[in-house]
């Protein structure tokens, strides 16, 4: 099931929201499991705090000695954020990341990773002016420093109060902040609550997230072709099937072919295959040189390898490569004359 991926500035209410979704999903997903089955959907929450990552990993202004770059911490917490989403990210499995995920290029990794599972991801924004936000880290920073919960007072209703940012680093990350664009597939559907949205409001939006990624009219995720394994054949892989095939023929042809005037060249289908051979049309004006039918055989080979929009051809058998590689032969030697 779906990757929903939480985004918005630093202290914006994130994880608050998240943690709302999370409870709101799961009285979903209890309403449409019949009694006594087993839950249809498993809903997970991934964030900072689910993994210990600390805040301060976002800090580019200190750098430890022998650190390979500035921003080392922060690509070692997100190599274990991916490895945690990557671990549950199934077709029956919901996953909820409440994070930063202010770079589009981190957003656009989930994204191609849902996308390989077949499973959809949709983006919830927070929507908090800088100000608020703002005001939230340094009522935090009051908080950590006297050991209170001053921080309710600003309408933070966590039921714990998160961790603060250094002011100087807070002042980076929203700096850094890349913020979605629904034009794009990688942030689309993208589903946005601001910081004064009610119970009714963050309702409406969590229903219209719900029917997004799992209700009827859900868009079908297919994965990109360039990722999808091609089949397999008794013999081997396709590209051994395909270089193994004409490299037949090729030998086929110097063993067969007179030293003038051309002729055919009788070529059989394969193994079990009923039917006539296949004739190689020589042409007549010279004799056909192996480094010719190399330089046929790689452009052939080049052609039927797959890729976009070619993704078809992974599916030919020997058979199927033999026919097509005479046809290739007798079309190249009567074009050349």
């Amino acid at each position: 099931m779906p990757l929903i991926i939480v985004t918005g500035f630093p202290t914006s209410g994130k994880s608050t929201r998240a943690r709302q979704l999370y409870t709101h999903l799961s009285e979903r997903i209890e309403t449409v499991t019949p009694s006594g089955a087993v839950p249809k959907y498993r809903l997970h929450l991934i964030s900072d705090q689910t993994l210990s990552i600390s805040r301060s990993v976002y800090d580019l202004s200190a750098l430890p000695a022998h650190t390979r770059s500035a921003n080392a911490s922060e690509k070692d917490a997100r190599a274990a954020i991916y490895g945690a989403v990557k671990r549950v990210l199934s077709d029956r499995d919901i996953v909820i990341l409440d994070g930063l995920n202010y770079i589009k290029g981190w957003r656009y990794q989930l994204f191609c990773e849902s996308k390989a599972v077949r499973t959809p991801s949709c983006i919830l924004q927070i929507g908090c002016s800088k100000e608020k936000s703002y005001e939230v880290n340094e009522a935090r920073l009051s908080s950590e420093a006297a050991g209170a919960q001053d921080a309710r007072k600003l309408g933070d209703d966590t039921d714990d109060v998160e961790g603060a940012y250094d002011p100087a680093n807070w002042e980076n990350l929203v700096f850094r902040y890349e913020e979605p664009n629904p034009m794009t597939r990688w942030d689309s559907p993208l589903f946005t609550l601001i910081w004064e949205d009610g119970e009714e409001q963050t309702r409406q939006v969590f229903d219209a997230l719900w029917e997004a990624i799992a209700g009827e009219t859900r868009k079908i995720v297919k994965p990109n072709q360039a990722t999808v394994q091609r089949s397999r054949d008794a013999d081997g892989d396709y590209l051994y099937i395909l270089d193994r095939e004409t490299q037949d023929i090729v030998k086929r042809i110097l063993e067969q072919q007179r030293d003038e005037d051309g002729g055919g060249v009788r070529i059989p289908r394969g193994s079990g295959q009923d039917g006539e051979d296949l004739v190689v049309e020589l042409p007549a004006s010279r004799k056909t040189s192996l480094p010719q039918l190399q330089r046929l055989r790689r452009a052939f080979m080049g052609l039927n390898r797959g890729g976009i929009g070619l993704e078809g051809v992974g599916n030919m058998g020997p058979s199927r490569i033999r026919e097509s590689f005479v046809g290739y032969l007798n079309d190249s030697f009567e074009k050349d004359g």
